[in-house]
């Protein structure tokens, strides 16, 4: 019977792309608990499109983390970020620190 994973572990954030399609996510013991999945719309360009956060992992502020980890990318690769995931737009339209990356 396969077990639960650990929401003790501490967090780290881990980045995929393939093919046009990328994520942010955090996993343990080889199970997906949370991640932010973007559509890359051309070389320079990315759309955030969804956010999902295990209940294991709710009110940690993991969404946050992940957006963080998705900035500091987005800054380091020049990448632009657009947003139809609700939860990235809100939180780029409340917070001006993020809004160097953002294009609406």
């Amino acid at each position: 019977m396969p077990m639960e994973p650990s929401a003790k572990s501490p967090i780290t954030v881990e980045h995929e792309e393939t093919a046009g399609r990328g994520a942010f996510f955090i996993a343990r013991e080889g199970v997906r608990l949370a991640e932010m999945t973007y559509t890359r719309t051309d070389a320079t360009s990315i759309i955030v499109d969804h956010t999902e956060v295990h209940d294991l992992l709710r009110g940690q502020g993991v969404s946050r983390t992940l957006l963080d980890a998705l900035v500091a990318w987005a800054r380091a690769t020049r990448t632009r970020v657009m947003a139809t995931c609700p939860y990235a737009r809100a939180q780029f339209e409340k917070d001006p620190s993020i809004r160097d990356v953002y294009a609406g």
